[in-house]
């Protein structure tokens, strides 16, 4: 798949003061044996709580992904079901096969500027990841789904919710994601994007949009650490 064409706009990098980062599939590899383990829990945690067999489970929950942004809403708004089980559920898994990342912890000490993330995870998941990957220390504030009320990206109310709460100005800050269709909302308020592409990405599948028209993304790199170490050599 071809690059986007550069946007004129937002292909310099000097100006951003804030940068928003997602989590999973993001800061480690899509190829890590992490998010899988999400993955079927989440469907063991649907087909229990809704007694359906593990293949429907998968189906909805891959259904409820594509319409609402996340499983997790999905089961909300139509069946009702409390978050914080879920998330709970969910995010019992083994952090420990993510491994150290000296390089990204190195390539981040260069990055100036703020660093948040912003996840439709939960903020527990969150921490236990950042600490296994060795780069708690870099970011000041975590955004998970329950400061978004629930609300995943890519709604655009997430994307309000988390500029107001943690002061980022949009047009000087910069969203670096795993998944395209959540950089859109950032690129409409005037955030740089970049995009972290991988061809094993668990999406891949999945009918996620039209990536004929990528005008939405900024930046796309396959190895995050080394383009974030261009950016550390350019300021």
């Amino acid at each position: 798949m071809d690059s986007p064409p550069a946007d004129p706009r937002r292909t310099r990098t000097d100006h951003i003061e804030h940068w928003v980062f997602d989590l999973d599939n993001t800061l480690y590899p899509a190829s890590s044996s992490l998010f899988p383990q999400i993955d079927i829990r989440m469907r063991q945690f649907i087909a229990q709580r809704l007694g359906l067999p593990l293949d429907e489970a998968f189906r909805l929950q891959k259904r409820y992904y594509r319409e609402f942004g996340t499983t997790l809403r999905g089961l909300m708004l139509v069946n009702q079901l409390e978050p914080d089980a879920f998330l709970d559920y969910v995010h019992d898994i083994d952090h420990s096969v993510l491994e150290l990342s000296p390089r990204l912890d190195a390539a981040l000490a260069r990055l100036p500027g703020r660093k948040l993330i912003f996840t439709n995870g939960s903020e527990r998941h969150a921490v236990k990841v950042l600490a296994r990957l060795g780069i708690s220390r870099h970011f000041e504030a975590i955004f998970d789904i329950a400061a978004a009320r629930y609300i995943p990206k890519p709604t655009p109310e997430a994307y309000a919710l988390m500029l107001t709460r943690h002061a980022v100005e949009a047009k000087a800050a910069a969203m670096v994601e795993d998944i395209h269709r959540n950089l859109a909302p950032a690129a409409a308020i005037g955030m740089t994007t970049i995009w972290v592409r991988q061809a094993d990405h668990p999406d891949a599948a999945l009918d996620l949009g039209d990536e004929s028209d990528l005008s939405h993304v900024h930046h796309v790199t396959d190895d995050l650490p080394a383009w974030l170490e261009g950016v550390g050599r350019d300021r």
